[in-house]
């Protein structure tokens, strides 16, 4: 009976390595391309908005500002609320890169929350915050509302940062035995926020706006129980 011949493994050899940097080079490539698209919508976007002073926008007008296509688009956003919410954690991501910038060269950690406060106040009250103010005042509480989950990863970069700072002072014995940091830093970035973003909105000229001096003492005091920084 004739024996059957088994047939010799063959084992797959690797890719060449010219063809693995012609992969990587081209991967590379659509991966720029989509992110400078990425740019074009969130630009195109966040200048109606600053034109219109509302979130009343259409996917439409964004593409026909980018001067890109509808079908770009959807490549890129699932529609009008991921784009929105992009722009918010632009804008979140945006200021605690600033804020960490800034606060490096402060060795206090109580100094550090100063800066922080200072910076997030004006970050939130300035020009550029006035032209994002419907991203805050109208799209935020919306997602509020409907996607909670999404505004903690938002401010997720923002929070772990302040948290960072007021765990350092407390082990420093600067803040009351009693706070939680990362409560009290959520504290801290949440009023700091509403009372820039909401200053300045009555007309009535007789109305005094909250100075970032009299926000940062309002902080100190909570965390600190009262014993002012010198």
């Amino acid at each position: 009976m004739a024996q059957k011949t088994e047939l010799p493994v063959i084992t797959p050899t690797e890719e060449p390595a010219w063809k693995q940097r012609a992969v990587e080079r081209s991967t590379r490539a659509a991966k720029l391309r989509a992110e400078q698209r990425v740019v074009q919508f969130l630009d195109a976007a966040q200048a109606i908005i600053a034109e219109k002073g509302s979130i009343d926008l259409t996917v439409q007008e964004v593409v026909d500002r980018s001067r890109q296509s509808l079908r770009s688009f959807y490549q890129h956003f699932s529609g009008k609320h991921e784009l929105l919410l992009a722009l918010f954690e632009d804008a979140l991501n945006e200021s605690a890169r600033q804020i960490r910038e800034a606060s490096a060269v402060e060795p206090d950690p109580l100094g550090q929350l100063r800066i922080t406060v200072h910076l997030l106040y004006e970050q939130s009250h300035s020009d550029r915050a006035r032209q994002q103010r419907p991203l805050f005042t109208d799209f935020a509480p919306q997602l509020l509302v409907s996607h909670p989950t999404e505004v903690k990863v938002a401010h997720a970069p923002l929070l772990a940062l302040i948290t960072d700072m007021m765990t350092r002072a407390a082990a420093a014995g600067q803040l009351r035995p009693d706070l939680k940091p990362r409560r009290a830093a959520a504290m801290v970035m949440q009023t700091v926020m509403f009372l820039a973003q909401s200053n300045g909105v009555s007309e009535d000229e007789n109305v005094h706006p909250i100075t970032v001096e009299e926000v940062w003492d309002f902080c100190l005091s909570g965390f600190t129980g009262g014993i002012r920084s010198t």
